[in-house]
Order: C-alpha cells, then structure tokens, then sequence
C-alpha cells in the first residue's frame, strides 16, 4: 500500500500543469489515534485509509498522504501542521 490518496480525478498546479505531494513524517510526540484523526481532517478520508498512511508513516518514517495541486497540497499540509506534524511538499 503505498498511502496515496487522491480527492477527485486530476489534481494538478494550474500554472505548471504539474501535481506535487504532501509527505508526512513519523511522529513521536501524537498518538496513532491522533495522527489518524488529522489525516481525516485534512484529505476527507476514511478511518481506514487514516490508519494506512499513519502505519506506513510510523513504520517507513514517511508516508504519501496526498497527491494533487500546489493549493491543495499546501491545504493538507496546513491541517497536518496544525498538531505540529512534520510534512513536506515536494513535485510528485
């Protein structure tokens, strides 16, 4: 499972044409269940898909949480930040 989760058919930066990802990094300081819950908040996904993405965060170190536009990204890793997870957007 690779922990990407995409919104609608095509999200890509309207100026380059280009989609760009939001990584999460593991997180020692939240619980799981809170982790999980933020990933919620920001994509509109399923417990499911939450604890997916967490585990591979926790596990691999990072995790894919979104794939699409620049503004959308930057939206996702806004809600994430805002329990201080670390993430980074980078071109997909």
């Amino acid at each position: 499972m690779s922990g990407t989760i995409t919104l609608d058919e095509t999200h890509t930066d309207t100026v380059t044409g280009k989609p760009y990802k939001v990584i999460l990094f593991n997180d020692d300081h939240h619980s799981m269940d809170e982790v999980a819950m933020q990933i919620i908040k920001a994509i509109s996904c399923g417990a499911q898909k939450a604890i997916e993405i967490m585990k591979e965060a926790h596990n691999s170190g990072r995790a894919i949480v979104f794939t699409g536009g620049l503004e959308r990204c930057e939206l996702v890793a806004e809600i994430l930040e805002e329990i201080r997870l670390g993430t980074k957007i980078e071109p997909a």
